[in-house]
């Protein structure tokens, strides 16, 4: 008699927590996590000429990162903006938003032939 009204119950959703991440990332996003890319390399460079300019040695770490990181400008696209995930049937790649805490994490290497 009265469930017509405009007090009637809202319909709920099939319970859970809807994420709602898109397939793609957008052109912003992408352009975001190249700047993000270039200000990291702009740092280890940084790093590098202040050290041999006081005539110091470069730490391990720093002299690793040079070695086995490529820059910016040296990736392919897929590897900017993709990551490797065996779960992913196809590719065995994802795209890098869908990773938790995507803009503070290096997926500068992926395993060698994907």
């Amino acid at each position: 008699m009265f469930s017509l009204g405009p007090f009637r119950p809202t319909s709920s959703l099939s319970g859970g927590l809807l994420w709602k991440i898109p397939w793609r990332m957008s052109k912003h996003q992408k352009r975001r996590q190249r700047l993000r890319l270039k200000a990291v390399d702009n740092v280890v460079d940084t790093i590098t000429k202040a050290l041999a300019k006081r005539g110091d040695k470069l730490p391990d770490q720093i002299q690793r990162w040079n070695e086995e990181m490529p820059k910016e400008n040296e990736m392919v696209a897929r590897d900017k903006y993709t990551m490797f995930d065996r779960k992913v049937e196809k590719t065995y790649r994802k795209g890098i938003h869908k990773l938790p805490k995507w803009t503070r994490v290096s997926q500068r290497i992926n395993p060698p032939g994907y």
